[in-house]
C-alpha cells in the first residue's frame, strides 16, 4: 500500500489490547500518524505492522511501563519533540479490586502513579505545544464511577474522579486557545482490566463491547464535547447534572454560613 503522508500524530497510552488499540485502528484509519505506548512490545509491534500495512500510515512504537519514571521521562520526551503530537489519547490505567482498608499501601502508590500522575504529565508535556499551535486535543479515558464513588471500594474511583476533574479543569484553561479537550467515561467495558486486577467480568452485567465504546467516544470526539459518557441514553440526563451543578455553585460565593448551619 502507498504510505500517506500524515498530516496529525496522535499518541496513545495502553495501545496494545482494550480500548488502547481500538482508538489506533480508528484514528489510523483517519489517516492520523500514530504513537503506540504500552508495555507489551510485542503486541504493539504486531498492530503497527498491521496499521502500516491496512492504512499506509506512519507508525512509531515505544514500550514503556508508565509507573517508571525512567520509562514515562522516555514519553514525555517524544510528547515535546518533533513532528508534534497533535492528539494524546490518555488511555492506559489499572484497577485495583478490595477495600481501602485491607489495600497494600504500595499497590495503591503504584495505581495512583499509573491513573493520576501519568496522565497528569503526559497531558503537561503536551499541552504546552499545543497551545503555541492554536491546535490539538487530548482525550483523557475515564470511568463513570468518577460520579458513582460510592459504587466502587478503594481507590479506582478516586483516580477517576481526578481524570474527570482535570480534563474540566484543562479544558477552562486551553479551550479558548484552540486545544480541545475530552473526557470518556465508560461505564463496564469489555477489556482486560478485569482479569488483570483478580476479578471476573463474566459476573459484571451489561457489558460494552470496546468497538461501540470507542466509535461512540469517537463521535462525542467529533462533536467537540468536553464529557461523553457512551451508555447514557438521554443527554438531558448529563445536562441537568451540569445545571445543578452550577446552582451548587452559586451558593459557594456567600460570606456567611448557611442559615442552617447557625445555632
Amino acid at each position: 500500500m502507498t504510505r500517506k503522508i500524515s498530516m496529525t500524530t496522535a499518541l496513545i497510552t495502553g495501545a496494545s489490547s482494550g480500548i488502547g488499540a481500538v482508538y489506533a485502528r480508528r484514528l489510523a484509519a483517519r489517516g492520523h500518524g500514530l504513537v503506540l505506548v504500552a508495555r507489551a512490545t510485542d503486541r504493539l509491534n504486531a498492530l503497527a505492522a498491521d496499521l502500516r500495512h491496512l492504512h499506509g500510515v506512519t507508525v512509531e512504537v515505544i514500550t514503556a511501563d508508565l509507573t517508571d519514571a525512567s520509562q514515562l521521562e522516555t514519553v514525555l520526551q517524544r510528547l515535546r519533540s518533533e513532528p508534534p503530537i497533535d492528539i494524546l489519547v490518555n488511555n492506559a490505567g489499572a484497577a485495583l479490586l478490595g477495600d481501602f482498608v485491607a489495600t497494600d499501601p504500595t499497590e495503591m502508590h503504584k495505581l495512583l502513579q499509573l491513573n493520576v500522575l501519568a496522565p497528569t504529565l503526559l497531558a503537561s508535556a503536551v499541552v504546552g505545544g499545543m497551545v503555541a499551535r492554536g491546535s490539538g486535543s487530548i482525550i483523557n479515558i475515564g470511568s463513570v464511577l468518577a460520579l458513582l464513588p460510592e459504587y466502587a471500594h478503594g481507590i479506582y474511583a478516586a483516580t477517576k474522579s481526578y481524570v474527570l476533574t482535570l480534563s474540566q479543569s484543562l479544558a477552562a484553561e486551553v479551550a479558548s486557545k484552540g486545544v480541545h479537550v475530552q473526557a470518556v467515561l465508560p461505564a463496564a467495558t469489555r477489556t482486560e482490566i478485569y482479569e488483570r486486577a483478580g476479578g471476573d467480568i463474566s459476573k459484571v452485567p451489561d457489558v460494552m463491547e470496546v468497538d461501540a465504546l470507542v466509535d461512540a467516544a469517537l463521535v462525542g470526539f467529533d462533536r467537540k464535547e468536553l464529557v461523553t459518557i457512551p451508555p447514557v441514553p438521554d443527554v438531558a440526563a448529563w445536562e441537568a447534572f451540569e445545571h445543578t451543578r452550577g446552582v451548587l455553585a452559586a451558593g459557594f460565593s456567600n460570606s456567611e454560613p448557611a442559615a442552617r448551619y447557625r445555632s
